[in-house]
């Protein structure tokens, strides 16, 4: 647990890598080619567990290990519970599958009418353009078909995708998601961006990406101006930690803003790494400092393997609870479950009704107060204040 106080300075510099010229460090393309991905490459910089050591062998055949030398700077070597550690190393914990975790544990593949498209939602679709990311997350829902370590062979039809989309005109959202959208080259990304906002049905479009996280270096001043020519451009990040919040991924964060597009934030409650109130607390000041909104808190989806990293969801419903009252109502995130096999997005909240009856409502409020709200007719005064 490393709950931050959000006024801390934060942490910026090249760390491991201080020889290294700016002009590479701060070059994204440099930070891509000389990502950490085999064990030997972690184990120049920390002592590995055995039970990590045990996760590389795993990793080939479930999930590509992959961090860029940004992000491998907020890892504590020496500290094997550290929370940007657990995200990113792999552990042989992965191989414990329980009866209730599956490949594809929200159902996607069954909702997906052509290659890329998912499309779960009357009017919105996933639009998958991508099966790589900058770094990988051990919990990844994705992870079947993200980095193809189990030969999934993910080809998305960028074109069959268009052409979906342009025959569903009840489709009036889309969000570009993967694998990471940004990790595409500046061409590709204006091109796919450009098509669907000359599509009159669509009225908006979200990016969900990791990459200001892991590599704030990709939002180059040439992005930014793809991104400002856009009317109607989201974007969705995940920060699940206040430890990932730099003064990198801030200056990222405030330009994206600048250049017009609103961000929101999709955390996931993680044992061991933010199942806390105080953490949680941290994470979602630093979240409106940078101008991102907490948007999700997301329960763990049943993705094979990833029962270490679980809580219980009471344990978020705890957490909303303790935030409800004691910081601002703004910041606070929904939690939500992701229903398993394809039941969408489901708000879970701590239950502030205590009864509900034909005269009204008994509410608790965030002290645990009780309070009574009329809803009956005869109950409610009708007489105007102020006669004319």
């Amino acid at each position: 647990m490393y709950p931050l106080d959000e006024k801390e300075n934060w942490f910026s510099g090249k760390g491991h890598w201080s020889k290294t010229l700016d002009e590479d460090w701060f070059n994204w393309k440099w930070q891509m080619r000389n990502r950490l991905t085999k064990k030997e490459h972690f184990e120049r910089f920390i002592q590995l567990t055995e039970h990590e050591i045990q996760g590389f062998d795993i990793a080939q055949s479930k999930l590509s290990v992959a961090v860029t030398p940004y992000f491998f700077n907020l890892i504590d070597p020496n500290n094997p519970n550290c929370p940007i550690r657990k995200q990113l190393l792999p552990s042989g914990l992965e191989s414990v599958i329980s009866r209730v975790e599956k490949k594809d544990p929200v159902g996607e593949e069954n909702t997906m009418p052509v290659p890329g498209i998912v499309h779960r939602y009357p009017d919105r679709v996933l639009f998958l353009v991508t099966d790589r990311c900058a770094s990988y997350c051990r919990y990844c829902t994705r992870s079947r078909l993200v980095s193809n370590a189990q030969k999934y062979g993910f080809h998305p039809s960028i074109e069959a995708g268009f052409k979906y989309i342009e025959e569903n005109k009840s489709i009036r959202d889309v969000l570009i998601s993967g694998g990471d959208p940004l990790i595409l080259s500046d061409d590709k990304i204006e091109y796919i961006l450009n098509r669907l906002s000359s599509i009159p049905h669509v009225e908006f479009v979200r990016i969900g990406s990791r990459v200001p996280v892991f590599l704030p270096q990709r939002l180059t001043d040439q992005l930014l101006k793809i991104f400002s020519k856009q009317e109607n451009l989201w974007m969705s990040i995940h920060i699940n930690h206040p430890l990932e919040c730099t003064k990198e991924l801030y200056d990222a964060c405030r330009k994206i803003v600048a250049h017009g597009i609103p961000l929101g934030n999709q955390a996931v409650l993680l044992r061991g790494i933010n199942d806390n109130t105080q953490t949680i607390k941290s994470l979602i000041h630093r979240l409106m400092m940078m101008k991102v909104k907490p948007y999700y808190l997301y329960q763990c989806d049943l993705i094979e393997g990833s029962g270490h990293l679980r809580t219980d969801p009471s344990v978020g419903l705890k957490i909303i609870e303790e935030l409800r009252g004691f910081t601002s109502g703004y910041a606070i995130p929904q939690f939500v479950i992701d229903a398993p096999g394809g039941g969408g997005k489901i708000p879970i909240n701590p239950n502030y009704i205590i009864k509900s009856d034909e005269n009204g409502l008994v509410l608790k409020n965030y002290e645990g107060k009780i309070f009574n709200y009329p809803t009956n007719s005869d109950l409610i005064t009708t007489k105007p204040l102020f006669l004319p």
